[in-house]
C-alpha cells in the first residue's frame, strides 16, 4: 500500500500567464505557495477475489472491469497512460473541498502519479511529476487548465515559476529569512465562500479573452517580479504586498465576467472595510476560497465581518508531493 500526500496551493500573482495559449507567444510567470492542507491518495493492489478489476473511491465509488470503464477523468487517463493492467484500489481524501481554487484537481493528478509510480518501485522527481501531470490534464484529458498548479503542488514551497514559449518551465524558490516568512504567514487569511465551481469552464472563457487583454496580462506578469522585490526589500512588505494583490485582483476580474460575482464582490468589500490590506479570489474564479492580507490585530474584526464564511488558518509547507506511507507488495 502507498499513501501520497500532495499539498494544495495558493496563487499570488501572474495567474493567467500560465496558460499555453498565452505563454507560447509571450512567456509567462507566476508566484505561488503551497499550504499545509493536503490531498491524500491511497493506492494498493486489489486482491483477486472480486468481480471488478479496479475500485476507485472519491465522492463516488466506482468498481469497474477495466480502466477504459472508469468515469473519473484523471484516474482513467493516468491508468491508461501508464498501461496499468493489474487491479488497483484507489482512495482519495482531501483536507479541503474540491473545486475551490486551491489547485485540488492538479494535486489529485500529481498525487495519483506519485502513488502509482511508487507502487512500481520508482521514485519520480518533482520535475517529472509536474510535466507528467501537465501532459495528462492538457493533452490527454484536454482540460482548459494552466500549468502552474501541477508544478506548485509537485515542488512545494514559495516559488516563482517561469514558462518559456516552448513549454519548458523554471522553478525558483523565493528566498526569505524566517522572520519575514513567518510575518507574511501571520497576515494570511483564507475564507471559503461556500461556492464550488468548474474551473475549466471559467478558464475556457478566460482563454478566449486572452488576446483582448494583452495589456492587463503583461501587467499581471510584471507583478511577479514586483512582489518578490516587496517581500525581500520593502520595510512594510505585508501592506505593500496586500495592495499589489488588490491591483492584481482588479486585472484578473477583467479577464472574464465570470471571474467574480456580486456575492464575491461583497465579501471582498467587507474584508477591505474591516481593515484588510488587500485580497483576491483564488483559482480561475466564480467561487472557492478568498485570500486576504490582514495585520493580526485586525483579523478578529475581519472574521466577525465574514462570520457567515468558514475561516481556514493555514501555514506554508515546503515538501511538495511526497510518499507518506510506503509498503509495496509487488510490481504493476
Amino acid at each position: 500500500m502507498i499513501v501520497s500526500m500532495t499539498p494544495f496551493r495558493i496563487s499570488f500573482f501572474g495567474g493567467g500567464t500560465d496558460y499555453p495559449d498565452w505563454f507560447q507567444d509571450h512567456g509567462g510567470a507566476v508566484i505561488s505557495a503551497t499550504i499545509d492542507k493536503y490531498c491524500f491518495i491511497t493506492c494498493r493492489y486489489l486482491p483477486p477475489f472480486f468481480k471488478h478489476t479496479h475500485r476507485i473511491v472519491y465522492s463516488r465509488v466506482e468498481e469497474v472491469g477495466s480502466a477504459s470503464e472508469i468515469q473519473h477523468p484523471s484516474v482513467k487517463a493516468v491508468l491508461q497512460w501508464l498501461k496499468v493492467e493489474k487491479g488497483l484500489e484507489i482512495h482519495h481524501d482531501g483536507d479541503l473541498p474540491a473545486r475551490s481554487g486551491l489547485g485540488s484537481s492538479s494535486a489529485f493528478t500529481v498525487g495519483l502519479l506519485n502513488s502509482v509510480m511508487a507502487l512500481r518501485g520508482k521514485h519520480v522527481s518533482s520535475q517529472e511529476l509536474a510535466s507528467q501531470a501537465i501532459h495528462i490534464e492538457q493533452d490527454i484529458i484536454k482540460e482548459s487548465v494552466g500549468s502552474q498548479d501541477q508544478i506548485a503542488t509537485a515542488y512545494g514551497g514559495i516559488n516563482i515559476i517561469k514558462f518559456e514559449p516552448n513549454g519548458a518551465f523554471d522553478v525558483s524558490p523565493v528566498i526569505l529569512c524566517s522572520d519575514r516568512r513567518a510575518h507574511l504567514e501571520s497576515h494570511l487569511m483564507l475564507f471559503f465562500t461556500g461556492i464550488s465551481r468548474n474551473a475549466s469552464d471559467i478558464a475556457r472563457l478566460k482563454i478566449q479573452n486572452l488576446k483582448l487583454r494583452e495589456k492587463n496580462l503583461h501587467r499581471m506578469m510584471e507583478m511577479v517580479g514586483e512582489s518578490e522585490n516587496i517581500l525581500q526589500e520593502s520595510a512594510d512588505y505585508c501592506k505593500d504586498f496586500g495592495r499589489l494583490l488588490s491591483e492584481s485582483w482588479s486585472y484578473k476580474r477583467s479577464l472574464s465576467n465570470r471571474v467574480s460575482t456580486k456575492v464575491i464582490d461583497e465579501i471582498y468589500d467587507e474584508a477591505m472595510s474591516a481593515g484588510a490590506y488587500g485580497g483576491k479570489l483564488l483559482g480561475a474564479g466564480g467561487g472557492g476560497f478568498m485570500m486576504f492580507i490582514v495585520k493580526p490585530e485586525l483579523q478578529n474584526r475581519v472574521r466577525e465581518k465574514l462570520k457567515r464564511l468558514i475561516y481556514v488558518p493555514v501555514h506554508f509547507e515546503f515538501s511538495g508531493s511526497k510518499i507518506a506511507f510506503y509498503q509495496p507488495d509487488g510490481l504493476v
